[in-house]
């Protein structure tokens, strides 16, 4: 999501009212581009949607991870399930 120009204040106006901004975080869940002599310094948002950030970023994480695997077993870089639990437990004295 790319902040709107409205969405982009002064550090020292965030300061003054932040109150203010955080319950238009709150309500909007839009982040805000704060600014520090002109140039954007900070992004502020509220928590609830960087917790939704921080579950996608996991899930497209665990997606790569996942196609990486198929690629390598593509390759012929991989095992077969059956020797590959058998490794583990041995491994960790797992009993059948």
């Amino acid at each position: 999501m790319i902040p709107s120009l409205s969405d982009i204040h002064p550090l020292s106006e965030f300061q003054r009212g932040a109150k203010a901004f955080l319950i238009k975080l709150k309500k909007t869940k839009t982040p805000i581009v704060l600014t520090v002599n002109g140039k954007a310094a900070a992004v502020v948002q509220d928590a609830e949607s960087y917790q939704q950030l921080l579950d996608r970023i996991e899930l497209l994480e665990s997606i790569a991870g996942i196609r990486k695997s198929i690629e390598e077993f593509e390759r012929g870089e991989g095992m077969p399930l059956k020797q590959a639990f058998q490794q583990l437990q041995e491994k960790y004295g797992i009993p059948d």
